[in-house]
């Protein structure tokens, strides 16, 4: 049996971030981090940015802190008993913790169907089999027309292949953008290179030797080299569950992100928080999320009793057009556009009952505190009290 005064299951960003916090506070006890993932902890926007422009896979370690815990790499929690503070993993270690963080992310979702050769991009070994995928292919089909989705099908445009999207809403992003910028991003990606394929099911992905062929719902039949599909993620739960937390859309967690047991904790993707300046519980799937709210657990924790009243921000770039966003950006809220050139340069704000609810900086840069401050404030506001009131003209 091992023991440590922190033991922390995931080995993402918010794990890391976790140690780091943890040694803020408390200099000497010792961590323990398990991993399913046999890297160590990595940056993950680059796999659908930095690393298809040139950066090395070298770049995404995050090796700040590491040293002030021992890894467990490759290895699966299984078993978690709070009671007793014990937790089993798959290659029958136990580990006896004071302090449990669960950074456990999620599991990307799959189509409904067996299909060869599929990747579910999400870690870094899908990067690694993509890439390796592009050295002798050039014709690739991506499944998903959302964050994920557009941002792989940007990268292998941009690396010289011959892509095709595929997607059954009516827009890339439009359950984000409003009506009219989703249609502009459509023609965009196609101006770029990029067969779009919009309103349109895949119902099965075979594999022939090094060909694929994706079969969609109209009978249309493509062939690739490789097929990628981004459909988003569930947030693992599971462990959380078998223990008796308290489980909604995620593991729910306070302000001093405790689950329903005092001495475990969540954070990242999985964590259900309260945010204050939403008034509302919600799930962020986000880097900034990550960061801020592992390294906050990792705080509280070792004893700080710091509240988390973070707003997330989140940033996509899609060719040479990019954005930072705050808050709930959802197309089926009221949205004001206030654009300094029309789907190149303005920003997007998005309201409910004359409450700013989230923001949408496109292609404006160095406003995102401005942005938080607006969402975090009562209103009410009406549309044209937005108008230049961010990055103003």
């Amino acid at each position: 049996m091992r023991t440590c005064k922190y033991l922390i299951v995931g080995g993402g960003m918010s794990a890391h971030a976790a140690i780091l916090g943890v040694r803020e506070v408390d200099a000497e006890g010792s961590i323990a981090l398990v991993s399913e993932e046999p890297d160590p902890p990595y940056n993950r926007p680059p796999l659908s940015k930095a690393l298809w422009k040139g950066k090395t896979v070298e770049s995404v370690w995050r090796k700040e802190g590491l040293d002030a815990a021992t890894l467990h790499l490759g290895r699966t929690i299984r078993a978690l008993d709070m009671r007793d503070r014990k937790a089993a993993d798959d290659k029958g270690e136990t580990y006896r913790f004071d302090k449990l963080l669960l950074a456990t992310g999620g599991t990307v979702r799959r189509l409904p169907f067996e299909g060869a050769g599929i990747i579910y991009y999400r870690t870094l070994a899908d990067y690694r089999t993509l890439r390796a995928l592009c050295e002798k292919g050039q014709r690739f089909t991506v499944i998903g027309g959302g964050f994920i989705g557009s941002e792989i099908a940007a990268a292998l445009a941009m690396n010289g292949k011959r892509v095709t999207m595929v997607f059954p809403d009516e827009s890339i992003g439009s359950r984000v953008y409003p009506a009219a910028l989703a249609r502009f991003l459509v023609e965009y990606f196609r101006e770029k290179g990029v067969e779009v394929l919009a309103g349109e099911t895949v119902t099965g992905v075979g594999r022939t030797g090094e060909r694929s062929t994706v079969t969609t719902g109209n009978g249309r039949r493509i062939e690739a080299d490789g097929v990628v599909a981004g459909i988003g993620i569930t947030p693992n739960t599971a462990l959380a569950e078998s223990a008796g937390l308290k489980v909604s859309n995620g593991i729910e967690v306070d302000e001093l992100l405790r689950t329903s047991h005092p001495d475990a904790y969540a954070a990242g993707d999985v964590a259900n928080f309260y945010s204050t300046a939403l008034g509302k519980r919600m799930r962020v799937e986000h880097e900034d999320n990550a960061n801020t709210m592992g390294r906050q657990a990792g705080r509280n924790m070792a004893g700080a009793g710091e509240p988390y009243r973070h707003l997330p921000a989140f940033y996509s770039n899609l060719f040479d057009l990019g954005y930072e966003a705050v808050g709930e950006v959802d197309a089926g809220l009221e949205t004001v556009e206030d654009w300094k050139v029309p789907n190149r340069e303005g920003v997007v704000y998005y309201l409910k009952d004359g409450r700013v609810r989230g923001v949408l900086l496109w292609n404006v840069w160095d406003q995102v505190e401005a942005a938080r401050t607006l969402v975090a404030s009562p209103g009410p506001f009406l549309p044209r009290d937005l108008v230049g009131r961010i990055g103003g003209r």
